[in-house]
């Protein structure tokens, strides 16, 4: 049986099966963060890494703030390939507790600080974290009573550290502390799981996804080169450092190539704005809905941004008209669309130097295999739907759970998404919706992105998504979710702008529900897991009347 502290992902082989091929054909660096960190702060201690508003922080200090804190940490008994976790926002801290893993070889879970209890404790008792650092408020919530609340439960969790708080379990006293001891880095291998990220998923229990050095580094290098990201640009950072994204880029981006991070702790576009030719930003990666509020704020004060080069954007649908309506705003952006997730960060670079795919495809896949199959599991011919399945380098090395690693990595290595697309003859793809956004609706299939791109084309509609409900006869019908500009649509205009659009009739929604927002993930996604509930609640209590 397995000691409490025993990984529980000591059934990976690594490199995992899937990817020995990319051990073999030397693709993959051998070099970790700390490696590349602790050579270039000998030769550039004072260069830039991460600006707050109040500070900037420096690779020298950096470097020497994350070695003293991994010597704390193994003076409190804590061993390499054990988890560390922290639940901070985008701070430059949390980028010291990230190299520190690197550096003492521990496993780095970050978790989003939306989370609360239920989603906290369930990701620190499965990943077995062995230290926590996190605010000791934000946003008026008090995350160390949390903690405290949770640790009688969590065996595994020993220290509860807080970050810009006070006394001996802080981190400035961690680091203060580790500058007066004698540490021996241990030797760490790149294949080795580095990153233990627990899915934001739309549905179900959140997997925890293993990734390795190698893998993060080969993803954060290829969308540099693909985006012809140079060393000293800046690169605004609004999404959280505990997503896939966010973490890639605004905590691993800045040593791998050399950007600087401007970080955002949350979002607001006048506020992006600003910030964005304060720094002479050049690009940034984020939820597409912050690619429409910065263009609208652009185009409200006049401000064509003549430094932004690069919007890649991602998480939600992107309706065709967004893409170019958003470049015509900026004096030299580029927006596109790009495809990914945490399991295979982007399959797809977007079509940054082609503005007219730009808007009608989620990009060129780059460094990935990609089949589009069906349901027996046939690859169907370019240019038909089906699942999207890809295989490459800096795809994850498997989940924490072995059996959903078995679920969802098929005998050839490939993992399947759960995402419909199609492929085109250039080797552009295009995400078409989920297989679970399929409405099965007497036997036929209905596609829900096709009914939300029509309800997005009327005027009086800011954001739709439709899900599956029940149907007495037919199984299953169709209900869509609004939110609605000025003047707001009823349910027949909008049922009357779908029949127009000469979509079958089948395929008109025979409920509408006007909300106010959608419940979404850390990541921007829409959680149509909550809506298709909605909407079952509300039909289960019509029919009790």
């Amino acid at each position: 049986m397995d000691s409490p502290l025993t990984p529980p992902w000591s059934w990976l082989d690594l490199p995992a099966p899937h990817q020995r091929e990319f051990d073999r054909s030397g693709v993959w660096t051998d070099q970790t963060l700390a490696d590349i960190a602790i050579d270039r702060a000998l030769r550039e201690p004072d260069a830039a890494m991460l600006v707050e508003p109040q500070r900037t922080w420096r690779l020298g200090e950096l470097v020497a703030d994350a070695t003293a804190l991994a010597a704390s940490l193994g003076a409190r008994g804590l061993r390499p390939g054990e988890v560390i976790a922290f639940q901070l926002p985008n701070w430059g801290e949390a980028a010291v507790v990230n190299l520190a893993a690197s550096i003492g070889g521990y496993v780095i879970n970050p978790i989003v600080p939306i989370y609360r209890d239920a989603e906290v404790a369930m990701m620190l008792g499965d990943a077995r974290v062995r230290a926590l650092f996190v605010p000791t408020t934000f946003r008026r919530f008090d995350y160390v009573a949390m903690a405290e609340r949770l640790a009688p439960r969590l065996p595994d969790l020993q220290h509860i550290i807080t970050v810009r708080g006070s006394g001996t379990n802080d981190l400035s006293e961690l680091i203060a502390e580790g500058r007066t001891l004698s540490f021996d880095r241990p030797k760490v291998d790149a294949r080795s799981v580095k990153l233990l990220l627990y899915t934001s998923g739309t549905t179900g229990r959140p997997k925890g996804v293993l990734h390795s050095e190698a893998t993060l580094q080969r993803v954060t290098r290829t969308s540099a080169e693909h985006w012809r990201i140079i060393k000293g640009e800046a690169m605004l950072m609004p999404s959280p450092v505990t997503h896939i994204s966010g973490y890639g880029n605004g905590l691993q981006l800045p040593f791998v190539v050399g950007t600087v991070s401007i970080l955002m702790e949350s979002w607001n576009a006048a506020d992006a704005l600003a910030l964005i030719d304060q720094h002479q930003v050049a690009g940034t990666v984020a939820a597409t809905p912050f690619l429409v509020e910065l263009a609208a704020a652009a185009r409200a004060a006049g401000n064509r941004l003549p430094s932004l080069r690069y919007f890649a954007c991602g998480g939600a649908a992107v309706p065709d008209d967004l893409i170019p309506a958003a470049n015509a705003a900026f004096e030299h952006c580029q927006a596109f669309r790009v495809f990914g997730s945490s399991e295979v960060p982007l399959v797809t670079y977007g079509w940054p130097d082609d503005p007219a795919r730009a808007a009608t495809s989620d990009g060129q896949v780059i460094d990935y295999q990609v089949r589009i199959i069906s349901d027996d599991g046939s690859e169907v011919p370019v240019g038909q739907e089906g699942e999207i399945v890809a295989r490459g380098p800096a795809m994850m090395l498997g989940y924490a759970d072995q059996t959903q690693t078995i679920e969802a990595i098929d005998a050839d290595g490939f993992f399947h998404t759960g995402d419909l697309g199609v492929v085109d003859e250039a080797g552009g793809l295009t995400v078409t919706g989920r297989k679970k956004d399929l409405i099965i609706r007497g036997g036929e299939n209905i596609s829900a992105r096709e009914i939300e791109e029509v309800l997005h084309a009327h005027p009086g509609v800011r954001e739709a998504a439709v899900v599956a409900m029940p149907h007495d006869r037919l199984g299953e019908g169709v209900c869509a979710f609004v939110i609605v500009a000025d003047p707001a649509p009823d349910s027949a205009a909008l049922a009357a702008h779908v029949a127009a659009s000469g979509l079958a009739r089948q395929k008109i929604p025979e409920r509408f529900l006007f909300v106010g927002e959608f419940p979404r993930t850390a990541s921007g996604k829409i959680r149509k897991d909550q809506l298709r509930a909605t909407v079952r609640e509300i039909v289960s209590r019509a029919q009790d009347r």
